[in-house]
């Protein structure tokens, strides 16, 4: 579905990543890990438009999106969440939802400007599906509430919609769990496997390692911006290596 073929970034002298080459199945948890300053957001930056690699290759069902801007990956069929929450704060709940939509749009601007049947039918069809997708994550009750007076754990979970909302093939998950109480990681959990479950490919980075084992199908571990390890749950469990680069010290 997704994969990247030696992609390296160079910061000046700085080597951010390192000829990472991932590969990630269809309808899987595929997660990257590793210590801070592996390099995996910046992987994620590259993937999705934000960074140009220096080189290497990003292929969504075989399509080359090395270089493509933000909105031109995200049409293809990627959408993503944020380390840092990055939602539109004034903006209401529902209105979030609908930003998500927009590369999915038909309707032409003389559509909007002269509110046509099309515009018309198309608006009534966005909104009905940004309310099934706020009732999949149980938050169409605060649809006109602003994004701001969400709780944390519910903001986290509104950046996630928000990506769900383009229809995404592959949808990147940037520390989805960062700030949860151990109930929200729970419903987390299920969360990720509902994802799953809808058609949609998860690459998820994450620190808490307790989810990543119970969620992931494979995992990739980063470190020093070059590929460490990877394999199933079980053997980066048991990998000294991994062990290693996470406690520090020898194995």
């Amino acid at each position: 579905m997704l994969e990247t073929n030696n992609v390296t970034i160079n910061f000046g002298g700085l080597i951010a990543v390192n000829n990472v080459s991932i590969k990630v199945q269809p309808h899987k948890i595929t997660a990257l890990i590793g210590p801070n300053g592996a390099g995996k957001t910046t992987l994620f930056n590259c993937i999705s438009g934000v960074y140009k690699p220096t080189s290497g290759e990003v292929i969504l069902d075989g399509q080359h999106l090395e270089g493509k801007r933000g909105f031109q990956i995200n049409a293809a069929g990627i959408a993503r969440t944020y380390q840092v929450i990055n939602l539109f704060w004034k903006m209401s709940v529902l209105e979030n939802v609908l930003v998500g939509m927009n590369s999915r749009l038909k309707a032409s601007f003389w559509d909007s400007l002269l509110s046509t049947k099309k515009k018309r039918e198309e608006e009534r069809r966005i909104h009905e599906r940004a309310h099934e997708l706020l009732q999949f994550v149980h938050l169409d009750e605060y649809a006109d509430a602003p994004a701001a007076s969400l709780s944390y754990g519910k903001q986290r979970l509104l950046e996630i919609v928000r990506g769900l909302a383009s229809d995404p093939k592959v949808i990147l998950l940037d520390e989805p769990a960062a700030g949860m109480n151990t109930a929200e990681k729970a419903e987390l959990d299920i969360l990720l496997n509902k994802i799953i479950e809808m058609g949609v490919t998860i690459l998820v980075v994450e620190h808490d390692m307790k989810l990543i084992m119970d969620v992931s199908d494979y995992i990739y571990v980063l470190c020093n911006g070059m590929l460490l390890a990877e394999g199933d749950p079980d053997k980066i469990q048991k990998n000294p290596e991994v062990i290693a680069a996470y406690l520090g010290g020898d194995e």
